[in-house]
């Protein structure tokens, strides 16, 4: 199903995507070495709650999953870069952490995710990752206009990850939103441009450049059921908005209030 949003749902969206944005900055903001990851996912429900909006991860059970999710974000740490459950984890000096939120507000989803060291210590190689990754996704959102094709987004995107030298895991990308957190299109991190589903104002994408440093291969947790992470260990980076298209362009609905 791929939704085109009314002029009012597109009002409702850009408030969902406001909520899920300032939650993000919040909870990076109280992220430092020794917090636990189920203390981020209580002050996660906490936010969410306090904004009258609903989790779309709690309930959530696709087929790639054990069972419902049972979590309010998804916490990946270091080697895990999607769906990562939270648990029992104490963050360290250096660690890499990606926060992925997705919620509901009056009718409307929105989903974003952000990538950032906790602590003092940065390697250089774990900066330009999430650089890489940010510097990805901004294409992605300057190629998505109205009459443009997915391909164009998701060749945008290839670009800048491939030029960093990074390979590409084409099994999980971005995606439509709308009424539901996951809905067609599917949008790849790498295309071929003119191809692909034509963009039209209304249309809502999350835009999802991720990358692992020296792989293209995912396991699967076999602890949780759910968090996937780099086949060789290596460090993983991860960043998210969601947009809508606009007669003037691609609007970022998940950013922070100023």
């Amino acid at each position: 199903m791929t939704e085109i949003l009314t002029p009012s749902e597109l009002d409702r969206a850009r408030v969902t995507g406001r909520v899920v944005g300032d939650i993000l900055q919040s909870l990076k903001a109280r992220c430092r070495v020794g917090t636990n990851l189920l203390d981020i996912d209580q002050w996660a429900r906490e936010m969410i709650d306090a904004a009258g909006a609903a989790s779309c991860y709690v309930d959530y059970a696709p087929s790639f999953g054990r069972g419902p999710f049972g979590h309010y974000i998804c916490t990946a740490v270091n080697d895990a870069v999607l769906h990562g459950m939270p648990h029992d984890y104490r963050l360290a000096d250096g660690d890499l952490l990606t926060l992925d939120l997705a919620v509901k507000k009056d009718g409307v989803a929105a989903d974003a995710a952000i990538s950032f060291i906790v602590g003092e210590t940065r390697d250089p190689e774990d900066v330009a990752m999430i650089d890489a990754t940010e510097r990805a996704l901004a294409a992605g959102i300057a190629a998505a206009t109205p009459g443009a094709r997915l391909g164009d987004v998701s060749h945008a995107i290839e670009q800048v990850l491939s030029g960093a030298g990074y390979l590409i895991n084409t099994e999980f990308g971005g995606h439509g939103i709308g009424s539901t957190m996951h809905q067609d299109p599917h949008v790849s991190n790498k295309g071929r441009p003119g191809r692909g589903y034509r963009l039209r104002p209304g249309l809502l994408l999350a835009l999802e450049p991720w990358v692992m440093a020296d792989t293209d291969r995912l396991i699967t947790d076999p602890d949780d059921g759910w968090t996937l992470r780099s086949a060789t260990g290596c460090r993983t980076a991860h960043t998210e908005h969601t947009i809508a298209i606009t007669d003037q362009g691609a609007e970022i609905l998940t950013l922070p209030q100023p």
